[in-house]
């Protein structure tokens, strides 16, 4: 069995070394295809897959693959790399400062490590099963406040506008009267990042895919 604290450092390195592939696009032409009406895809996308897959292959041959872009790589091990090489891939294309790379990695079907790169601040938030979360060398907690009066919260609205939208938009505009408002980014890694350090209170988004959290 590898070492917890190992598949850590190779998750950041890989979160690390895409960053670096998406920063360096951020003013280049955006090459930009459709998976539905407002599902986009870019070459930056699918390059920052690619290079995840390589670095985790480098050192865990044998471990299955998630991406988003490219689908599961079939494997009999029990860990399970999950990633998502451009969370908020929309906001990338036109310029919006909240998008994220992240990676989670399951063992036996269960979360033991997760890594998200928030862009393009480039700050790096981490978590190892039963060690807690951590921003950069600070370890980070959520918010103490239960009051939902008193609380900030963040959605996300999904790429299909029928019936879960429309609950949404109806919970939405719930929330929005009860609380102190309701934040949409665009990207869920970040929203839960930003759950995870107490900077928002809570967070609800439906038919979300297992690379978004």
């Amino acid at each position: 069995m590898p070492d917890i604290h190992h598949i850590l450092e190779v998750a950041k390195d890989a979160v690390l070394s895409s960053s670096e592939i998406i920063f360096n696009s951020i003013d280049r032409p955006k090459i930009v295809d459709y998976k539905g009406k407002s599902n986009l895809v870019t070459q930056t996308d699918r390059e920052s897959e690619e290079n995840i897959k390589s670095i985790i292959s480098k050192s865990f041959p044998d471990h299955g693959i998630l991406g988003e872009e490219t689908g599961d790589t079939k494997s009999n091990s029990p860990y399970l790399w999950v990633i998502d090489p451009l969370d908020g891939t929309t906001n990338f294309v036109h310029n919006y400062p909240s998008y994220a790379v992240s990676i989670g990695v399951l063992y036996e079907e269960q979360p033991i490590v997760g890594v998200v790169m928030e862009l393009p601040i480039k700050k790096m938030y981490f978590s190892v099963k039963n060690e807690g979360a951590y921003c950069g060398t600070e370890r980070i907690s959520v918010s103490t406040i239960s009051d939902l009066s008193q609380s900030l919260l963040v959605t996300g609205f999904g790429y299909d506008h029928g019936k879960l939208w429309e609950d949404n938009m109806r919970l939405f505009k719930h929330f929005t009267n009860i609380t102190q408002g309701v934040r949409r980014l665009g990207a869920a890694s970040v929203d839960l990042c930003h759950v995870a350090s107490g900077k928002v209170d809570g967070f609800w988004e439906f038919d979300l895919h297992p690379w978004d959290t």
